[in-house]
């Protein structure tokens, strides 16, 4: 029997503006590990994209280290059509510098610096428009009010299977931290609210979701 095959997205992406500075976020990628460690440990075959941090993973995850915006989607864009399961955790930059400067920009007698930013494409909204109906796409979004109401309005306009909602109001939860504290929206209309726990008891959470969203969706 085939293992069953997920991609996640973990992290930062990192967004150059000269050849030594970037635009990025506080991401930590830990959520995203966690995620690969568990689904690895359920014999899943798991590809993990990841933006640049400093963490580890088991050698039988196929990783791939990506740095901007573009190199994840491109990452991604590769390997979603074959995949049971996409899970988009990376928190991906939303913008990036429409000219990055070649070199390093330099202060001198400079009063301010305007830098133009472009969009960066949006990778789940990309995959939830030509994804199959057996691909189950999981999306991340971190909230600081009206947590639901967005889960819910992100989880339809993205047309994902299902939403993790991560409330950046706890404390020692989120980016950067050991813990989270996530509400999980499904698209048939489930709501499942958790207390804050550890990133690797999230995971296992959401997995478990997850497999129960395989076995309605594949009989």
């Amino acid at each position: 029997m085939n293992k069953p095959k997920v991609l996640i997205t973990a992290g930062p992406t990192l967004e150059r503006m000269d050849d030594v500075r970037y635009i990025s976020n506080f991401s930590s990628g830990k959520m995203g590990f966690a995620l690969a460690e568990v689904f690895n440990k359920n014999a899943y075959d798991v590809i993990l994209v990841s933006g640049p941090v400093h963490l580890d993973c088991s050698d039988s995850i196929k990783r791939i280290n990506v740095e901007s915006a573009q190199d994840m989607y491109e990452a991604v864009f590769e390997h979603f059509q074959t995949q049971d399961v996409v899970v988009m955790s990376a928190a991906v930059a939303d913008f990036t510098p429409k000219a990055p400067y070649k070199g390093k920009i330099k202060k001198t007698s400079m009063d301010s610096l305007n830098i133009e930013l472009k969009p960066t494409i949006d990778i789940l909204a990309y995959v939830g428009q030509h994804k199959s109906d057996k691909l189950i796409l999981v999306g991340f979004a971190l909230e600081s009010e009206n947590e639901i109401e967005y889960g819910k309005e992100k989880l339809t306009r993205k047309n994902c299977d299902m939403i993790v909602v991560n409330s950046a109001n706890k404390t020692n939860s989120g980016f950067g931290g050991d813990d989270n504290t996530i509400t999980i929206i499904t698209k048939s209309g489930h709501l499942f609210t958790f207390p804050t726990m550890s990133k690797t008891k999230c995971a296992e959470k959401i997995l478990e979701k997850i497999e129960e969203i395989l076995i309605q969706t594949n009989g």
